[in-house]
């Protein structure tokens, strides 16, 4: 209360009267006013006097007052103060409702601050989150700032937009380097393909030997070199040099464009977007959702990385595992102690592990979780998926549940397509049929990555030879049971005579998606809506009859 004190000069000390100080002397006499009137309607003069007049200079032995009371014409009677010896002037104490209102007062200024306290915070947070989040909308701009487009991520996708089957899918192509810290940084050990079909909610993760020899998109390092070299040279031919950073965009677009020309020949399917990740961004995308729990089938033993491991050479045990970013890394690099194969099928077990965790309530609503995570991608991150489509994408992932989400690879048992070899001291995987035949693996994976469309309207498809040339249609229809179809009657038409192929619509419309498939591979301008005379199809959405332009191409 000090701070609220009136200050007395020092040569005119005042005395305390009942709790209250007098006002110190000015000189001349001022007309009391409101001011000075305590509770009881007693005024205090503003002067020391003895009967209205000044005291004279010198020692006096009594120190009394003047107190004024109000006559009652409004004036003011001078009369004597008591001496010192007479009873106090007892002033009255506030009355108890005069209390209850200071203490509402001061119970109302605590509420009021502490309202004021709150909204304050509730601010901070909002500013605090509205950064977070501006920060992870400006990290996720400069990942996701690609043009292309993927015709299967509309809701309602235009049929002519489709250019083949494949197109009712989304294929993403993710690689996975060491980085610019790392010796061969550029060099893709991971090559994996996410095909998502976002019409029946289903996803297939397929793994890519990162050893297939394979031909080279350009001769800047070889005409033929292990795949996880296709990258790199795309990148580097267009730099014309060896640059292990990335900021050089056009440079990193030359890169996919070479390693997309060497995925699709050897699988038979369209790459529609491309992810780039190195080690960094791998760690901390693991530890800003918390870490993962990953089932090893397994016990995972690897001296070679025990120094990575803080000298463990045991990366995963058998069983549940709960990585961190780190030990997640090092599960998915080892393959020292097994193979690439199994180095393969460890890294689909972690992006499943990714999903679900990123998936569960709460991960990818915090904020500050997402400012991390972009964070890191913003810095470690190469892709060329606009920020719309992959907010489509997310969307569309959220309804895929892990059990609609296959995992395939080239060696799977029963279904193994490659293997091992030595070319120029370099241990390399080849294709079982040959260098560069993949005809088989084609067929494999289109088998497993069946169009969404083409799997939704299940068409029931008749093929009729309507050739000489023996076995025509049966030919026909292994090559469009590759693609997916629902392939029923195959047989011989009742004549022999048809010169083109034609296409027969029986079901009213409703098979569209797969009828502008089979126009395009079958180069057929329109379909017809009626039967030929004398051809009998009973059960079939559509019917084909195969032409003498079928059985030969060049007619065509």
């Amino acid at each position: 209360m000090d701070n609220f004190r009136r200050q007395t000069p020092a040569k005119s000390p005042q005395r305390p009267v009942d709790g209250f100080f007098a006002k110190p002397s000015s000189g001349a006499r001022r007309p009391a006013t409101s001011s000075d009137t305590n509770s009881t309607g007693m005024r205090f003069s503003g002067r020391r006097s003895v009967e209205g007049f000044n005291r004279t200079e010198g020692f006096h032995s009594s120190n009394r007052r003047t107190l004024i009371k109000p006559s009652p014409a409004g004036g003011a009677l001078p009369q004597a103060a008591p001496s010192r010896h007479a009873p106090k002037i007892e002033v009255p104490a506030p009355s108890k409702r005069r209390r209850n209102k200071k203490q509402l007062s001061r119970f109302q200024i605590i509420r009021k601050w502490t309202s004021r306290s709150l909204a304050l915070g509730m601010l901070m947070a909002l500013i605090g989150g509205g950064y977070l989040f501006s920060q992870g909308y400006l990290q996720l701009n400069k990942v996701f700032q690609g043009g292309s487009s993927a015709a299967a991520l509309a809701d309602d996708v235009d049929p002519s937009l489709l250019k083949g089957e494949g197109d009712g899918r989304v294929n993403i192509l993710m690689l996975g380097v060491g980085g610019s810290e790392h010796s061969g940084g550029d060099l893709t050990d991971t090559l994996m393909v996410a095909s998502i079909d976002p019409v029946n909610n289903q996803a297939v993760l397929l793994s890519i030997p990162r050893d297939l020899w394979t031909k080279m998109p350009n001769n800047y390092i070889a005409a033929y070199h292990k795949i996880n070299a296709a990258y790199e040279s795309g990148k580097y031919k267009h730099s014309g040099k060896q640059v292990q950073n990335n900021d050089d965009r056009k440079a990193v677009m030359a890169g996919f464009q070479g390693v997309d020309g060497v995925v699709e020949r050897v699988t038979g399917i369209p790459i529609h977007y491309n992810v780039l990740v190195d080690f960094d961004a791998f760690g901390q995308a693991v530890d800003s959702l918390g870490g993962i729990t990953v089932n090893s089938k397994e016990r995972l033993y690897d001296p070679t990385m025990a120094w990575e491991n803080k000298r463990n050479p045991v990366l995963a045990i058998a069983g549940d595992n709960n990585f961190n970013g780190k030990q997640a890394l090092n599960y998915v690099r080892s393959r020292s102690t097994s193979s690439d194969f199994a180095r393969g099928e460890r890294q689909r077990t972690v992006i499943l592990a990714m999903k679900e965790k990123a998936t569960e309530a709460g991960t990818l609503t915090n904020p500050v979780k997402i400012s991390n995570l972009m964070s890191a991608f913003g810095d470690n991150v190469q892709s060329d998926i606009s920020l719309s489509d992959m907010t489509r994408l997310a969307s569309i992932l959220k309804r895929i549940p892990s059990s609609q989400i296959q995992s395939v690879s080239l060696a799977d048992p029963g279904n193994n397509f490659v293997t091992t070899g030595n070319i120029n001291g370099l241990s390399v995987v080849i294709p079982k049929a040959g260098i560069e035949d993949y005809a088989d693996i084609q067929t494999y994976i289109r088998s497993k990555l069946r169009d969404g469309f083409i799997t939704k309207e299940n068409a029931t498809i008749a093929i009729l030879n309507g050739t000489s040339t023996p076995g025509l249609a049966s030919d026909k229809a292994d090559e469009l049971k590759a693609y997916g179809y629902n392939i029923g009657l195959v047989d011989n038409a009742p004549t022999q005579d048809y010169a083109k192929t034609t296409v027969v619509d029986l079901s009213n419309g409703s098979k569209k998606y797969t009828l502008n498939y089979l126009k395009k591979r079958l180069q057929i301008p329109n379909a017809v809506t009626q039967l030929p005379a004398g051809v009998i199809a009973e059960n079939t959405n559509i019917v084909i009859i195969l032409g003498t332009n079928e059985a030969n191409p060049s007619q065509n």
